[in-house]
């Protein structure tokens, strides 16, 4: 995997099982002393505080935005990770990058999550102006998995919308087969019990993961993706019963011509998020006229791992270059 981008697959093993979900590089102090770092509190829920940590210079200038929104399928994941490039990139042409928390399910619901999107993205366009200097109609929002997932969701729900997007290796649905069927590269070592996997989680809502709350939540996630159960999981919905409740949920149904242009960067051989969910939503926007740009990785698998380093180093080259290019249009 390509070290710069410092995005990676951080495996668990349980039960001989590797269980495989999205991280990024930390951003230290000593790496970027030009920049500093402030967090704020964007939202409040039932005393459940939701952060954001904006990377910026400390200048009064007006700052383009990368909105970065982390991984792990909903479920997993800490708003403290940004990919390395990204940083680089904010670091050479004076862009802000802000990191988002959300509410994280099973404790809360995909309707939740999508509301904490829609209020972060609202906060930072309402209140970045005064607090970090922020440009609020340059605004770019980039996600990795389940959140390229959400950098798609931000495309139907947030108002304004974003001046582009950037997925990686996301997915425009959610109720399609490779979520509510077995995924049977998971079901290949010992099967979770179900009283364990619940057992992991349920017992506060949290918006970040470590090492101590990890382990119980990514047994959760194997055995979601071993029963095919993601879906009812996240959402509280029947994907058989509630296709209709779950539309809202799908970008792919809803991408109409004001949908942002978009980047896809998506690995061939992803057996996490099958390829064809970002082929189908580039050619979706295709269909309704709107600007995208797809880069596949032969033989990469989820985070490309497996692909040709070099080729996935000019695709995360890219894929800074699209985010600078609309930000500095």
């Amino acid at each position: 995997m390509n070290g710069n981008f410092r995005v990676a697959s951080i495996c668990i093993v349980f039960l001989g099982i590797a269980v495989c979900f999205i991280t990024a590089g930390q951003i230290h102090a000593d790496e970027t002393k030009a920049f500093s770092k402030s967090t704020y509190t964007f939202k409040t829920v039932d005393q459940r505080k939701l952060k954001a940590d904006v990377y910026r210079r400390e200048d009064a200038k007006a700052r383009s935005v990368i909105v970065w929104l982390h991984g792990g399928a909903l479920i997993m994941g800490s708003r403290s990770g940004i990919p390395k490039q990204l940083q680089e990139l904010a670091k050479q042409h004076d862009f802000v990058i802000v990191s988002l928390d959300y509410r994280l399910a099973p404790e809360a619901q995909l309707n939740e999550i999508i509301e904490d999107l829609k209020d972060g993205l609202r906060w930072v366009r309402e209140s970045g102006a005064k607090l970090f200097e922020a440009d609020p109609s340059r605004l770019v929002v980039a996600g990795a998995s389940a959140d390229g997932y959400l950098a798609l969701m931000s495309g139907i729900v947030a108002e304004p919308r974003a001046i582009a997007i950037v997925s990686y290796w996301g997915f425009g649905d959610i109720d399609g087969d490779w979520t509510t069927k077995p995924n049977e590269d998971y079901r290949k070592g010992k099967l979770i019990d179900k009283d364990v996997a619940w057992a992991g989680v349920g017992q506060q809502v949290l918006t970040s993961t470590n090492k101590t709350n990890g382990r119980g939540r990514a047994t959760f996630f194997l055995y979601l993706k071993q029963t095919g159960q993601w879906v009812n999981a996240v959402s509280g919905f029947d994907p058989e019963k509630d296709r209709e409740k779950l539309t809202p949920f799908c970008p792919i149904r809803n991408v109409t011509p004001k949908y942002p242009p978009t980047l896809f960067l998506h690995g061939t051989a992803d057996k996490d998020v099958p390829v064809g969910q970002s082929i189908a939503m580039d050619a979706e926007l295709k269909r309704h006229g709107v600007s995208h740009e797809l880069i596949t990785i032969e033989g990469g698998g989820h985070s490309l791992w497996g692909g040709d380093r070099e080729k996935i180093n000019q695709a995360f080259k890219r894929s800074t270059e699209y985010i600078r290019e609309q930000l500095t249009k």
